[in-house]
């Protein structure tokens, strides 16, 4: 993704979207400390808030986070020619610009790694394969087991706010040896030409929620991530290089029968700064249903949602665009409304 002029730069991004510049950041980010005996209160609340939070004192090494954006660096810092032969993503391996089948681009080029060894596709064999040096290395598995330890502790510390039980009622789904979850590595150069040209940045990656129960970011110190508020308004999250990110995804809401609302985000590019993020998607298995949990639900309360399976919830979404409401469709009153036209 080098730019080598401003006329080869507008031609190559003509579909890439841009927004007005942002100034300023949002200081009202929950921050929540894993150690800490209120973590279970403090966790809910920011999900039922903003359906995101920073989490510090994860227990996640710092060597192994250096690590991996070391060896991921210099995956993406490999000619083109080189980096194509692990893609083009099905939806696992190596993609750039395109995000997705429905026409969605950003700047941004990524690698999609399932972390499921039994269903792992022969695209992801494929990036294995011809990144040996990168690959063979502990720096992948080291940082995935670790972020997923982590994330099966948050999740039951939302079960514990919520009363949920039995306790590991989520987390359950994510240890599961068939658990759909995925890791993503999404490198975004800067872009400084194309942000001069037309004052405005360019868009890596669109708006959207994301379909799992929880997703855990990881950024460097570039800025770029942003969330939408409940009052439409976008803000800038500041980055925070040692610290991760959670996310409330678009089944935990279901399962929580809106209680915790997954939360709109998405990444503009940095004129000046190349932006690395490394996100690991827990998702249950694709046989899983994915209702209210009863342990969560009120005597009398009906469900906002008809039950579907995420197998069936994962199809639909990746057949929508990034910013469509993909939780409409599988809304009772979105049905009821349509039944009394």
């Amino acid at each position: 993704m080098v730019v080598h002029s401003q006329s080869a730069a507008l031609d190559h991004c003509s579909l890439i979207k841009t927004c007005k510049p942002t100034t300023g950041v949002f200081n009202g980010i929950p921050v929540v400390n894993l150690g800490d005996p209120e973590a279970k209160s403090l966790i809910v609340k920011a999900c039922e808030e903003y359906g995101f939070f920073k989490l510090v004192n994860h227990g996640v090494p710092m060597e192994f986070i250096t690590k991996l954006e070391t060896e991921a660096l210099r995956f993406f810092n490999l000619p083109q020619s080189d980096k194509d032969k692990s893609g083009p993503p099905d939806p696992f391996g190596y993609g750039c610009k395109m995000i997705g089948s429905n026409g969605d681009v950003g700047w941004v080029e990524y690698l999609l790694l399932n972390t499921n060894l039994e269903i792992t596709s022969q695209q992801t064999h494929t990036v294995f394969r011809e990144n040996p040096e990168f690959f063979r290395s502990s720096a992948v598995n080291d940082y995935i087991q670790a972020v997923k330890r982590m994330a099966f502790e948050v999740v039951e510390l939302v079960a514990d706010g919520l009363r949920i039980e039995p306790r590991d009622a989520l987390s359950r789904l994510l240890r599961d040896d068939k658990s759909d979850s995925c890791f993503r590595l999404n490198h975004y150069p800067p872009c400084p030409e194309l942000q001069a040209l037309s004052g405005r940045n360019l868009i890596g990656f669109g708006e959207h929620t994301d379909p799992q129960i929880i997703s855990v970011l990881r950024s460097n110190n570039t800025s770029g991530l942003q969330i939408c508020l409940n009052d439409k308004t976008w803000v800038s999250v500041p980055p925070d290089q040692t610290s991760f990110f959670i996310n409330v995804g678009d089944a935990l809401q279901v399962m929580t029968n809106g209680r915790l609302r997954s939360v709109r985000h998405r990444v503009l590019a940095d004129p000046r700064n190349s932006r690395l993020s490394m996100i690991y998607f827990g998702g249950p298995p694709l046989s899983e249903k994915i209702v209210p949990l009863p342990s969560l639900m009120a005597k009398g309360e009906e469900s906002l949602y008809k039950e579907f399976t995420w197998w069936e919830y994962k199809t639909s979404a990746y057949k929508s665009r990034l910013a469509d409401y993909r939780l409409g469709m599988f809304e009772k009153r979105a049905a009821s409304a349509v039944a009394g036209l």
